[in-house]
């Protein structure tokens, strides 16, 4: 007999039905709004080839991806090829020998592939939602795991800013709708690719938003010092950046003038900016620190915060118009929102938040008392199945006393009973557990009986 001891992975989870149920409820509510904005429903595979992945999420982003070995590393003949490859994979190239294939990052880059391989046969603008898992080698922490699903949705084959604003609005809704009190923060890449220019050039956009995007974690100190020691900003670009930062500290009615002032060449993204702040200045905030460090964003970035919690970003996305053309298919604009769906869930569990009937679970079950009652009992089944009442029978003729000990366990609110007496007299014993009484009824009164408590 094995001694092996059972466990997970980390950063991974088991979920039980009570969890099950209320993660659907939040996936049932988003996918309700998806599809009630216009959006259709795509699914990617869960593994991408490794080349799909790479260089897309920034320096940090590759080397939190799962990368896939190949088949055939147990031949002898592999396992040389294999040790002299392992250190390229490491440092995340792609090394045909070992590895080819990674686990699915986002939904962002594999949605982008999609376009590129099927634009011939898409109608622009292309609304697609997709709630699916993806993989990250990450440090597992509170709100942070290694599994974990997204719901996303996305618009290509437009620059309008109407699709901005229709995003936001769909944060709001789907929000409102959880009743999560959130802060949704936006700013613009063009601001930080103006600070970027201010600094020197483009070059610096990398290092500057990097840096700035861990602002929350590390404090303006040692992003300062990444900057100069990591980086290399000089003093004179540094002031600059803090020069930048500081604009945070101003009123909401405030920033825009700062930003145009600090800005007076390049304005793009502040006109964008502002466009979006005069539709939902009462719902949204202004925040010259959001950076979201991956490297395809190319204009409005936005992200969700819960209000009551302490807890990071439960929603994000923005525009990245050049996606695509990292497929070989330039020109085709693109900007989505991504939902936290596990983050939300510890939202909504810490602030007890769920519906308290959220829980779908058996209604009826029926006490075996024998083989002889089993003919009786399967059309009972059948009744209240057909009536699209969730049912089953206690499998075992076990003591009666163990088989109402299951149900109450299960909180099933039924119990019917067929003894010899319920079938000489053709009469079903119903059991209501929440009210504590007994009656018998007949088969055809049963289902209606059942329903009416459901209303």
């Amino acid at each position: 007999m094995s001694n092996l001891k059972p466990g997970l992975p980390q950063g991974t989870r088991d979920f039980a039905a009570e969890t099950v149920y209320k993660r659907q409820f939040i996936f049932n509510t988003i996918r309700q709004y998806f599809e009630l904005y216009g959006f259709s429903p795509l699914e990617t595979p869960a593994f991408e080839n490794l080349e799909t992945l790479t260089g897309k999420y920034g320096e940090e982003g590759d080397k939190l991806m799962f990368k896939i070995l190949n088949n055939g590393l147990e031949r002898p003949e592999k396992h040389e090829q294999a040790k002299n490859d392992f250190e390229e994979v490491l440092k995340g190239k792609s090394k045909k020998g070992i590895t080819e294939r990674a686990m699915r990052y986002d939904l962002t880059i594999p949605f982008a592939r999609y376009v590129a391989m099927n634009q011939g046969q898409l109608t622009f603008p292309f609304k697609r939602y997709q709630i699916q898992q993806v993989w990250r080698a990450d440090k597992p922490q509170r709100g942070r795991y290694r599994e974990f699903y997204q719901c996303d949705a996305d618009i290509v084959g437009s620059e309008s800013l109407w699709n901005e604003n229709e995003l936001i609005q769909l944060y709001t809704d789907v929000f409102n709708a959880l009743n999560i009190p959130v802060s949704i923060c936006i700013n613009n890449r063009k601001i930080l690719a103006a600070l970027a220019d201010q600094c020197g050039g483009q070059e610096w956009l990398i290092p500057i938003t990097v840096a700035i995007d861990k602002l929350d974690k590390i404090g303006q100190d040692d992003v300062m010092k990444e900057l100069q020691e990591k980086a290399g900003l000089s003093e004179e670009q540094l002031l600059k950046v803090q020069a930048y930062l500081q604009i945070a500290q101003e009123h909401k009615n405030e920033i825009i003038p700062r930003l145009e002032s600090l800005f007076t060449s390049d304005q793009k993204g502040i006109e964008e900016l502002k466009s979006i702040w005069n539709v939902h200045k009462e719902t949204i905030a202004i925040d010259v620190t959001l950076a979201r460090g991956l490297n395809y964003y190319t204009g409005t970035i936005i992200e969700v915060k819960p209000t009551t919690v302490k807890m990071g970003s439960i929603g994000g996305g923005g525009r990245y118009d050049n996606l695509t053309g990292l497929f070989g298919v330039p020109d085709i604009a693109g900007v989505g929102i991504s939902f936290g769906v596990d983050r939300i869930y510890d939202v909504m569990e810490e602030l007890q938040l769920f519906p308290s009937t959220l829980q779908s679970q058996c209604t009826v079950m029926l006490v075996n008392f024998g083989t002889t009652m089993e003919s009786r009992n399967r059309e009972v089944l059948t009744s209240l199945r057909k009536n699209k009442i969730s049912a089953e029978m206690f499998p075992e003729a076990i003591k009666f006393d163990k088989q109402l000990k299951y149900a109450h366990k299960k909180q099933i609110p039924f119990v019917v009973m067929i003894g010899e007496d319920e079938l000489r007299e053709n009469l079903i014993s119903v059991k209501d557990f929440r009210l504590g009484t007994q009656q018998k009824i007949s088969l055809e009164e049963l289902p209606a009986l059942i329903l009416k408590t459901q209303v």
